[in-house]
């Protein structure tokens, strides 16, 4: 049975681009006979909001959008929400761990950027660790650690290149060390979204992520954790961003992208659907359309490989 997700992290309203890849994920899944199941990211609780949480979902279902298993309905692999799977993290964490794949780094994010050279690193987590901790002695490491808790960080192979095949971007080559050691759980033992995601992902039996573009450089680490956890790999595919008329992510500076304020406004979903299925090139003009409507002529061909500038003004 192919088991899609979408994982959206609640801390803030649920916007276009959220959605598009929440469609385009449903979608596919449903074009398959597949089960899809929604998951809350809230690792970071800092920033997660219940009530962000809960908008989503109301979102997701004016869209037109359901799920086999999730926060709301439960399923055989709940809890649904990351932050009460805490312990699952943990068991992977001492795993790595008893591997010797981990080590303690004291450094600063000031100290990070100071020993860098070249960016080189992954385009949502900044420029790749310099591998400043990794050799340190034990007596340098308890210096370090009568001053600084540490975090800890996944100690990537040597020599160890990453090759897969992308479901939409197509074969993909990471280079040994590409985005440099990074971390896996942080100095306030906050677990980091790359070790919870893939334990989410195999504990879920996800074989296909559908996802943006912007997760791309990820993948690789994501693929290294599995491999040193013992976890199936997943399909992954990845999906071209939705660009504002200036090049750049579409985003809050460019209006209107909330789905909350589209739906309370009067639009009809089908109006909404149709503009993303549009822009996502599975129809070829911008009319009223239901999700369900599209299931039957879904295909991966027809999404655009490259970055999509839309203007929200003319859904």
């Amino acid at each position: 049975m192919r088991r899609g997700r979408f994982a959206p992290t609640p801390s803030g309203k649920m916007h276009l681009g959220n959605a598009r890849t929440a469609l385009l994920s449903w979608l596919h899944m449903r074009s398959l006979g597949g089960e899809f199941i929604l998951r809350m990211e809230d690792i970071d609780t800092a920033r997660s909001r219940k009530e962000w949480a809960e908008l989503a979902l109301t979102d997701l279902r004016w869209l037109g959008l359901d799920w086999d298993e999730g926060p709301d309905i439960g399923g055989p692999y709940a809890p649904y929400t990351q932050s009460e799977r805490l312990e699952r993290y943990e068991a992977a964490f001492r795993q790595l761990e008893a591997k010797g794949s981990l080590y303690p780094c004291y450094c600063s994010r000031a100290d990070i950027l100071a020993a860098v050279s070249a960016p080189h690193g992954l385009s949502s987590e900044g420029p790749a660790y310099a591998g400043t901790c990794r050799h340190l002695t034990p007596a340098e490491r308890a210096t370090r650690g009568l001053h600084k808790e540490p975090s800890l960080r996944f100690a990537l192979p040597e020599g160890q290149e990453v090759i897969f095949t992308d479901g939409i971007a197509g074969p993909q080559t990471f280079p040994p060390g590409s985005g440099g050691d990074f971390v896996i759980r942080r100095a306030d033992g906050l677990y980091s979204y790359q070790l919870s995601v893939v334990v989410d992902d195999a504990d879920m039996l996800i074989t296909d992520v559908l996802r943006g573009s912007d997760l791309l450089d990820s993948t690789p680490r994501q693929i290294l954790l599995c491999e040193a956890l013992g976890l199936e790999i997943p399909e992954f595919l990845h999906v071209p961003l939705l660009n504002g008329p200036d090049g750049k992510r579409l985003a809050k500076r460019h209006g209107g992208i909330a789905i909350s304020a589209h739906r309370e406004s009067g639009t009809p979903p089908e109006r909404l659907v149709g503009w993303l299925a549009y822009v996502s090139g599975l129809i070829d003009r911008p009319q009223p359309v239901s999700a369900s409507e599209l299931i039957d002529s879904f295909d991966l061909a027809l999404i655009p490989r490259e970055p999509i500038v839309v203007d929200v003004p003319h859904i």
